[in-house]
């Protein structure tokens, strides 16, 4: 999905950086994964509440 935004010309090419980038927890995709969990969290607290 993110891969396909970067700047490099080849797929190929995309999805090396995209793969460097999450080694080293940078980019969109470690971004999109950071906030997905840190929403896991907060609503952890809300999670013995029955509807």
């Amino acid at each position: 999905l993110f891969a396909r935004k970067r700047h490099e010309k080849t797929m190929s090419g995309k999805l090396a950086g995209e793969i460097m980038a999450a080694y080293k927890e940078e980019g969109a995709a470690f971004k999109r994964k950071e906030d997905t969990h840190r929403m896991a969290d907060a609503n952890k607290a809300f999670s013995h509440f029955r509807f």
